[in-house]
């Protein structure tokens, strides 16, 4: 596995603060610990959750669970994300934890002890998100008790995710009383919102609304509530992201899709195809957002059966078989954005509230600026919601508007949040899935293939019996070192749903 190293001298921080080698650290937490300030501190954390959820578990876990992706054949680094096999994502867990979360728990006491309500409230802003995508993605966690072992807790208590979620949205609140009324952000070791207080505090709101809407199909979910708060709340205008400009064509300085391709490593080039799921569904639309999100060959776009690696045959009966088919790829610009939360995810939850209130107007206005919000991700202007697009709104039921913005968030999510994707289908339900059996005739799947839905991958359909991914495993080092009699078992597959995916379907 490639995974980023902060290698140069740390003398250049003490000497400077916080210099244009930031991305040249060491990362030794023990040391950095004892830093006199956050101003290292501070870009590293930014930077690592980045890498970490664009990175080598939850950038490809989510393209290929997403049905972005799919398996190259002759090739096999992936394989085991398309066969459904236990995977527990312990790079990612420990970079959130271990990393980032140490790091901005170091931040929050600095600027607790230095009265410096900016910092905090960068730090505690982060520290609430990154919470929320560890218990989205493994469920049950150590929580409350977690992060102290200065204090000898080494086996902190499994928090339930419904107390978790109860107490991060305290905690947002909280953050949001705080008077910010004098606060500052040093700019240069901001790379999210450059020291600007007022873009963290819509960072803040928005964040509060995700973590509402994700409760959407739990007993505990006020739409009505969510409906008040997002008419007065001050959200996202542009997306939080780390800027592409951060990046450098240099090893270890590269966009972590990127960084995987580099110095021969070709993870991607290798391994990576496009999937027919959502190739098929951009092209049979004539989405404009296809060949930037795909790189065609000389033949023309083509994706293959999600999970078809091992095939030997000629499913579109051309004369060529499977395995030497040409497929489009993906391919990440060394300084492609990653977005942390982007303005089309916020315009899309905003869309979703009307909808969910019968506000028709208002769910179209917001599914449009979301639309539009992606487009110029790409570069690209809107064309595919005016007349005669196929993503034109339509007022429909609340289920039929909820599945409009869902498919365009699909879209929207490619290339830039995969694991958001994951998340978020596995909360909607849509893109839905569709029965059918590619392995049990493939000439009749690529004849009449359900395009604007999901397959069950070709080698995973008798791992989880015919249901897709939903969590990964907890990491084995989680569980065997933690002695807490409020330690779960260890998850049976990769099938096991979290508590607030509920929503019926696959």
């Amino acid at each position: 596995m490639r995974k980023y190293l902060y290698t140069a001298l740390l003398s250049v921080f003490l000497l400077t603060g916080c210099s244009d080698d930031w991305f040249d650290i060491n990362k030794d937490p023990n040391y950095l610990s004892e830093l006199p300030n956050s101003n290292t501190l501070v870009p590293i954390s930014e930077v690592n959750i980045a890498n970490t959820i664009m990175g080598w578990d939850m950038g490809f876990a989510g393209g290929y669970w997403s049905q972005y992706m799919a398996q190259n054949y002759n090739a096999s680094q992936f394989k085991f994300l398309e066969e459904y096999s236990e995977t527990e994502f312990s790079s990612a867990y420990n970079e959130l934890t271990a990393g980032a979360l140490n790091d901005l728990k170091r931040i929050k006491a600095i600027a607790e002890e230095a009265e410096d309500n900016g910092s905090y409230l960068l730090a505690e802003a982060l520290s609430i998100y990154v919470w929320q995508i560890i218990t989205d993605t493994w469920g049950d966690v150590p929580y409350s008790e977690a992060l102290k072992g200065d204090e000898g807790i080494t086996s902190p208590k499994f928090d339930k995710g419904q107390d978790i979620y109860a107490d991060l949205l305290k905690r947002v609140d909280a953050l949001l009383a705080k008077d910010y009324s004098k606060a500052s952000i040093a700019a240069k070791t901001d790379f999210i919102m450059g020291g600007d207080v007022a873009k963290w505090l819509q960072f803040t709101n928005s964040l509060k609304l995700k973590l509402m809407i994700r409760l959407s199909e739990t007993t505990s979910y006020d739409n009505a509530k969510v409906l008040s708060f997002i008419k007065s709340a001050n959200l996202l205008t542009a997306t939080a992201k780390i800027s592409g400009s951060v990046f450098e064509n240099k090893d270890g300085k590269r966009h972590p899709m990127a960084e995987f391709d580099a110095g021969g490593a070709n993870y991607l080039v290798t391994n990576v195809i496009a999937s027919k799921t959502f190739l098929d569904y951009l092209k049979r639309n004539n989405d404009p957002r296809l060949n930037s999100i795909y790189v065609a060959p000389a033949s023309g776009h083509q994706g293959a059966f999600q999970g078809d690696f091992d095939s030997d045959e000629d499913s579109d009966k051309d004369g060529t078989l499977d395995e030497k088919e040409e497929f489009s790829t993906m391919s990440f610009a060394f300084d492609m954005d990653i977005p942390l939360i982007s303005l089309w995810e916020v315009e899309f939850y905003q869309a979703e509230v009307y909808a969910r209130a019968g506000d028709h107007a208002n769910a179209k206005l917001h599914y449009e600026n979301a639309v539009n919000a992606s487009m110029a991700a790409h570069g690209l202007t809107n064309t595919i919601t005016g007349e005669g697009g196929y993503a034109k709104w339509v007022d429909g039921t609340v289920e039929q508007e909820i599945k409009q913005i869902a498919m365009q968030k699909w879209v929207a999510y490619a290339k830039y949040q995969h694991w958001e994707s994951f998340l978020e289908r596995n909360r909607t339900k849509y893109p839905s899935v569709n029965e059918i059996n590619i392995a049990a005739n493939r000439v009749s799947a690529m004849q009449d293939f359900p395009v604007g839905e999901f397959t069950i991958s070709v080698k995973g359909r008798a791992k989880l019996q015919g249901n897709l991914p939903a969590s990964p495993i907890y990491p084995n080092e989680v569980l065997t070192r933690n002695t807490s009699s409020t330690k779960p078992a260890q998850k049976s597959d990769v099938g096991q749903k979290i508590w607030w995916n509920v929503k019926a379907g696959k």
